[in-house]
């Protein structure tokens, strides 16, 4: 388990399930990241019981410290520990926990996870050009912007820009 101030990492239970089932058909949630598209019950239990299987992903439930409560996920997947490289994800899914600096505490704690304990040299993500306010903590724990993949993407009926983003063990400050 990885703490900080107001959040801490674990792994995900199987009484979180229901409620990241409901979180995935959030429409207006999953636009941030990806199209929509309804998933059924059983698409999600299948894939709740294979991802916290798989090799090249660790994933965590973030909970608040002050109640324990589930207010999203985070994740590193597609780990390749040849490069030392892996894909970082988080959705805060209580929307009404949004906006209050706990993505922020989960990404460091995650990055230092990635660093430290996994020995990564890389991190790096994929984000929708019109989402500020994601950019905004990734600049802030020291990810650098690579480019811009113009109209990379088709969501909600129009294209957007998907910046890359990485971090480097080297760049990485705790």
């Amino acid at each position: 388990m990885f703490r900080s101030e107001n959040v801490y990492l674990d792994g995900l239970r199987i009484s979180d399930s229901e409620l990241l089932f409901k979180w995935i058909n959030n429409r207006d949630l999953v636009l941030w990241n990806n199209n929509y598209s309804p998933i059924h019950e059983p698409d999600h239990f299948e894939w709740f019981d294979a991802i916290r299987k798989k090799e090249d992903v660790r994933i965590f439930a973030i909970r608040q410290k002050n109640d324990r409560k589930l207010i999203g996920t985070c994740q590193l997947f597609a780990i390749n520990f040849i490069n030392r490289s892996a894909e970082l994800q988080i959705r805060i899914g209580d929307i009404a926990e949004q906006g209050k600096g706990f993505g922020t505490e989960a990404v460091k704690l995650l990055l230092k996870f990635g660093f430290k304990d996994l020995n990564l040299h890389r991190i790096y993500l994929h984000v929708f050009e019109n989402n500020v306010r994601a950019i905004k903590i990734y600049n802030k724990v020291g990810f650098k912007k690579e480019g811009v993949l113009k109209d990379a993407e088709f969501i909600d009926g129009k294209y957007l820009n998907v910046i890359p983003m990485s971090i480097l063990e080297n760049d990485y400050n705790e």
